[in-house]
């Protein structure tokens, strides 16, 4: 009894050895990898062997799924021929969206791609799916598309250039640089007629484009307020949107939509829900800019008053509300729009330095 245990012992022991081997279609996928210096990644150490080991767990997880729905010969095809024009290859969509492999969690299309395309991708931000894409990741459908070629990256776009004068007059006296934080906004309604049309495809904003910051008073929203599904920002051929989302309407505070309109640069536009409103445009800011390089650096700077955009939720402010200032709304946002700031700060760089000394203000 005790000989035949030991037997047994030794048998598990072996088949433990054997039974994670790499499955020949594993392999044969894993050649197709792209690495970061374009060669297999030499280099690295134990830390280059821990990656190759994750992305191998990737691919046999990718595998175990498909070949249960039929689809395996199809990403192996789209990998192999580098073809756009193959079906969607589908996986069921996880319940945030994210697929765990090990113990790292990604979104499932940024994990192939960059396995199998583009080992320097960041972020789905960084990804447009083609227009005949049934399943891609942003029409938010019950299977999500991984097939790498049913995605393309999407560049940062080419701002238009700006002629910065060699000698520019400075005027003797400039207005200070204000932030619209200490004066009380006024306040108007959302102008009817001025939605994007319902065909409009959202594009992916360029990496980077926006940021956000804002504030939360959990007990204020739980007690008077329920900002539903708040807002969705929409970027379309170089134009921020923003759509209300929630039963309730939001508030908006955008220096380059309120110059569109006429309305003082502090207003505050109030977005019923389902509408949506125009809050900047690159190509007028482009405009703003290259007439401001004519009035010195200070008026340059004072753009990056545009680059802000506050909201609100619910509760409004200003000079027709009870609260006059954003930060004291229960929930409210601030976005920066960091692709405009990366485009002032080229251009204030090869203007040198202000001519006048800059207030505590900037």
């Amino acid at each position: 009894m005790g000989n035949f245990s030991k037997v047994k012992l030794v048998y598990f022991g072996v088949m433990s050895s054997i039974l994670p081997f790499t499955p020949p279609v594993v392999k044969r996928l894993l050649g197709w990898k792209k690495s970061a210096g374009g060669s297999g990644g030499a280099g690295g150490g134990e830390q280059n062997g821990q990656e190759e080991k994750w992305c191998e767990k990737a691919v046999k997880s990718l595998v175990k799924k498909l070949k249960k729905t039929g689809q395996l010969d199809e990403l192996e095809k789209a990998i192999t021929t580098q073809n756009c024009n193959t079906k969607c290859v589908t996986i069921p969509r996880s319940l945030d969206g994210r697929l765990q492999v090990s113990h790292r969690k990604g979104l499932p299309h940024v994990i192939y791609c960059r396995l199998w395309r583009w080992p320097d991708l960041h972020s789905h931000h960084e990804l447009k799916a083609i227009e005949n894409c049934e399943y891609a990741f942003n029409l938010k459908k019950d299977e999500v598309c991984v097939n790498p070629y049913h995605y393309q990256r999407v560049e940062t776009p080419v701002l238009p250039p700006v002629l910065v004068p060699r000698h520019t007059e400075i005027l003797t006296e400039l207005p200070p640089l204000d932030d619209y934080t200490h004066s009380i906004p006024e306040n108007t309604n959302f102008p009817a007629g001025i939605e994007p049309q319902s065909n409009y495809i959202p594009e992916t904003p360029p990496p980077g484009y926006i940021s956000e910051d804002g504030e939360t008073s959990d007990q204020q929203l739980n007690q008077s307020m329920d900002t539903g599904r708040g807002v969705r920002l929409y970027y379309i051929g170089g134009e921020v949107f923003a759509e209300c989302l929630s039963d309730s309407a939001i508030f908006v505070q955008s220096p380059n939509c309120n110059q569109r309109y006429g309305w003082h640069p502090a207003t505050v536009c109030k977005i019923p829900p389902g509408c949506n409103l125009k809050i900047f445009n690159n190509q007028e800011f482009a405009a703003l800019l290259a007439q401001s390089v004519n009035q010195g650096f200070e008026a340059v700077y004072q753009l990056t008053r545009m680059c802000t955009i506050r909201m609100s939720f619910v509760k409004g402010w200003g000079a027709e509300y009870r609260r006059q200032t954003v930060t004291s709304t229960p929930c409210w946002i601030e976005l920066h729009l960091n692709g405009p700031l990366q485009w002032l700060d080229k251009v204030l760089t090869q203007m040198g330095s202000p001519s006048v000394r800059c207030s505590s203000m900037s």
